[in-house]
């Protein structure tokens, strides 16, 4: 068997295209301009890259945005203000901090400081509870990008098993709390694994559905995946290949090569998980917009 390949850089491109109409029809109907801003905190090169394509992409969808580069020494108390003037300021429907921030700033109480009706991340204690409930305000931008590539491919994980393996904030935890709804898209039965699991690849073996964010590269071997699973790759690392210029490639936190010879399905690394993450963000952006002008959704 060879997985079949889940084209994340295409997906993306045509939510980004769905996006761009709906934006087009709302700016007609509200005359309102969708605002993003994106708060950059010091000089880590891949922040710096991932800011610069979400601003291209809120330029391609006829969104407004703006970037706030703030040096590395910025204080929080700097920083906080900076939030607190954008959540004042109508021109932004969504703020988004990027992270990870810099060791001397707490990101909880930066997150804290962001109205959550702008919190275009999901990652606002708010919007983590409504997602809880099953009545979510914005889907945090990389579990709904996952949910979307399932769902798009034929891979609904409704009544199948899904297995993901890390539990951070940003993916794990919100990934599990979206997949477990009672809703469309959803209605998995989910499992959540993590550094204290024991027997880790006999539960990734009866998964239907493996998601790996894990932030260890190739952690995620072929002996751990049952043949015919759809694996999604979330995760992003960079290893030392002296063949390449820069001196390193990006790889996933799954055995690629090994894995898509059992798998159905795989995303690849990079061209998976991360272009559908920026696509999910303008879908949120679009939708703070409609909030503000008051329609219902």
């Amino acid at each position: 068997m060879t997985a079949t390949i889940i084209d994340g850089k295409q997906m993306a491109e045509d939510i980004r295209g769905e996006v761009a109409e709906q934006t087009h029809t709302f700016k007609e109907r509200c005359g309102v301009t969708p605002g993003l801003a994106a708060v950059l905190v010091g000089g880590d090169p891949a922040s710096a890259v991932y800011v610069r394509n979400k601003r291209r992409a809120c330029d391609e969808a006829d969104m407004f945005s703006e970037t706030f580069e703030l040096p590395e020494e910025t204080s929080q108390d700097e920083l906080i203000r900076l939030v607190r003037k954008l959540n004042a300021d109508p021109r932004f429907h969504g703020i988004l901090v990027q992270l990870p921030l810099p060791a001397h700033i707490e990101e909880r109480k930066i997150i804290l400081a962001i109205d959550p009706d702008k919190d275009v991340d999901g990652m606002h204690p708010i919007n983590g509870g409504r997602l809880m409930e099953g009545n979510p305000l914005f889907l945090p931008a990389t579990p709904a990008g996952v949910q979307q590539m399932l769902v798009r491919t034929g891979n609904d994980p409704g009544g199948k098993h899904v297995v993901i393996v890390g539990r951070s904030n940003i993916v794990g935890k919100p990934l599990a709390a979206l997949l477990v709804q009672k809703a469309p898209g959803a209605n998995a039965t989910v499992t959540v694994c993590h550094t204290g699991t024991r027997g880790l690849s006999v539960l990734t073996r009866q998964a239907d559905i493996v998601v790996a964010a894990i932030g260890r590269p190739r952690a995620l071997t072929a002996d751990m995946v049952a043949d015919g699973a759809v694996v999604i790759d979330v995760g992003i690392n960079r290893v030392d290949d002296a063949t390449r210029k820069s001196g390193y490639r990006l790889v996933g936190d799954v055995d690629y090569d090994a894995i898509a010879e059992k798998a159905s399905a795989i995303t690849p690394v990079p061209g998976g998980v991360g272009p559908m993450t920026i696509a999910m963000l303008l879908t949120n952006t679009l939708r703070a917009a409609r909030l503000a002008a008051g329609e219902s959704l």
